[in-house]
């Protein structure tokens, strides 16, 4: 998933960023009120994290401007405001749902798939090409009933790639499902994870197909025509 981050304490920002990318999410940050409605112009974001003590905008404010323009994005907020008012309040100004202040990245991160399964940007359950098995929910591959060691890189170009579902991913998309606004990652460094992430899942009958001028498609591949393949 790809989240933004709305949080004025720049340490919550690195410690929240770290464990999530650390988990195979992307994490844009900000940490004023101001500009959230601007970052969320395009529809790259699957899910808003946001505090409601901001120093510049009350993050209720916030969340009711955003609600006027963005109906469907799923909103997690992040309150020291452990009174029932402000949940309610919190609720009321649209948010799916709330974390009281302190709290553990294990919980965050499972109120954030649910958030995401019910608003239905993030696939559920396992998915299955030739010896591969990705679980969606639990973020691990197998290949022919064997964990599948990958890197955080290799994993999230092979979710996106099986969110595609046998359509071509371009090269500009699959960059900017990987990277938040401070990564900067070259065609060529994108190259060299999908060299390694093919050369494990090939085993497999699974192919990551180049399509020149396009992008990448993962499919499945038949013993026979990777064997045809394989001959002079």
């Amino acid at each position: 998933m790809r989240i933004l981050l709305v949080e004025d304490d720049l340490l919550i920002v690195d410690g929240l960023s770290r464990a999530l990318r650390q988990r195979g999410h992307v994490v844009d940050a900000l940490n004023r009120g101001e500009g959230v409605l601007d970052a969320l112009r395009e529809p790259v974001h699957d899910l808003l994290l946001l505090d409601l003590g901001l120093p510049d905008i009350d993050g209720l404010k916030v969340l009711t401007a955003l609600r006027k323009r963005h109906a469907s994005l799923p909103v997690l907020v992040l309150t020291a405001r452990d009174a029932i008012e402000s949940r309610v309040a919190g609720l009321n100004a649209g948010a799916d749902d709330y974390l009281t202040k302190p709290f553990s990245i294990e919980e965050l991160e499972a109120r954030l798939r649910a958030l995401a399964r019910r608003s239905g940007r993030a696939l559920k359950g396992q998915s299955r090409i030739g010896g591969l098995l990705l679980d969606l929910d639990q973020r691990h591959a197998e290949l022919d009933g064997r964990p599948l060691a990958l890197t955080p890189r290799e994993y999230g170009v092979l979710e996106v790639l099986v969110q595609a579902e046998g359509r071509v991913v371009s090269k500009p998309a699959l960059r900017e499902a990987l990277c938040n606004w401070d990564d900067d990652l070259s065609s060529s460094a994108l190259d060299v994870h999908v060299h390694r992430l093919r050369r494990k899942v090939e085993p497999g009958s699974v192919e990551i197909r180049t399509v020149r001028g396009f992008g990448y498609l993962l499919r499945e591949t038949s013993p026979e025509a990777a064997s045809d393949e394989a001959r002079p």
